[in-house]
């Protein structure tokens, strides 16, 4: 797939309205749009409790703003039965929580696009948010983080079938920041685990398939799963993927492409950043790759550009600030190194 440094988003965005953050969206990433979450409307927009209204015995609790289940109360038949006959319209994200998502779909309606991009919260993330009657993290609950990551797959699954009806290539992100904890006292999951609960999440979803971390984290280990994409925070760590040259061109052999989360979402470096500044940054890390032995052209065409992360932490300006960072950075990226647009 010959992305040649599109444009696109991760997650979030502070707006409240739902259409002026879609066009929003659009007008900067007109090659590969995505749907917005916007937290700003309630936590049911959280990107932890989107995916939760699925599960069986699990309580969101919006005035806290925490997600609970009991262990020794909730029923899994009816949730298992749809997963066995796979009835992926039981897994249906709703209006109420996907407001981004259905703004998405109604304006590209009963036409196709290139390409499109959306995202599910990832099953290290999810297990580590969602706590038991004891407030541990339900993860570690054999059961219910079978159930958990079950959940994922068929709202994968049914966003997937979604995004096909505006485009013959969609993208589906796991979003995974809680994997910067593997390795440490603050989760107890194996490397194992994470490689086979990642894959169980990706099977069966009928879309180009991505990871986005957005710190760091045992690159080879993600590069290693079934991922087709990686997205990370390039902004503060291209310099530790660039570690693993053999991993990467590995993974870029077998059809790989990579999301550099070039554009900074906070306030004090979106202000001192410009397109120039960023296009430097940029050249420094096709260079240091170079360096080390890796295909320029090739990285180059299998490289998509992104805001390190989501942006609804900010305020609207910022956010928009970011996007038309993102927006020229593009256009000089191109100009730079002679990239035609996506194809």
């Amino acid at each position: 797939m010959a992305w040649n440094c599109a444009a696109t988003g991760i997650g979030s965005l502070p707006h409240k309205d739902p259409q002026k953050a879609l066009d929003i969206v659009t007008a900067s990433m007109s090659e590969v749009p995505y749907w917005p979450q916007l937290p700003a409307l309630g936590f049911g927009e959280n990107m932890y409790a989107q995916f939760s209204f699925t599960l069986p015995g699990a309580k969101v609790d919006s005035h806290r703003k925490r997600i609970t289940v009991d262990l020794n109360d909730y029923d899994p038949e009816t949730f298992y039965t749809a997963v066995v006959t796979d009835d992926v319209e039981h897994f249906a994200h709703t209006k109420d929580h996907f407001q981004g998502l259905y703004a998405l779909l109604d304006k590209y309606k009963g036409r196709k696009i290139p390409a499109v991009k959306g995202q599910v919260t990832g099953p290290v993330s999810a297990g580590l948010q969602i706590l038991d009657h004891n407030g541990k993290a339900a993860i570690y609950d054999e059961a219910y983080g079978e159930i958990i990551r079950r959940n994922l797959n068929m709202q994968a699954k049914w966003q997937a079938r979604k995004l096909k009806e505006i485009s013959d290539r969609p993208v589906l992100f796991l979003d995974e920041p809680s994997l910067t904890l593997i390795g440490t006292p603050f989760a107890s999951i194996s490397q194992r685990q994470v490689v086979e609960w990642t894959d169980e999440v990706l099977e069966g979803v009928d879309a180009i398939k991505a990871m986005h971390c957005c710190g760091n984290t045992d690159w080879p280990l993600l590069l290693s799963t079934s991922i087709d994409m990686l997205s990370f925070d390039a902004y503060n760590y291209a310099h530790t993927v660039s570690l693993f040259p053999r991993e990467v061109s590995a993974f870029l052999d077998r059809g790989g492409s990579i999301a550099w989360g070039l554009i900074p979402n906070m306030e004090d470096q979106i202000a001192r950043e410009t397109v120039g500044s960023l296009l430097q940054r940029f050249e420094k890390y096709m260079d240091m790759l170079y360096r080390k032995g890796m295909d320029l052209d090739l990285i180059l065409e299998r490289s998509l550009i992104t805001p390190q992360c989501g942006l609804g932490g900010l305020d609207e300006p910022n956010a928009e600030r970011v996007l038309e960072l993102l927006t020229g950075t593009v256009e000089a990226i191109r100009q730079r190194y002679r990239l035609g647009g996506m194809a």
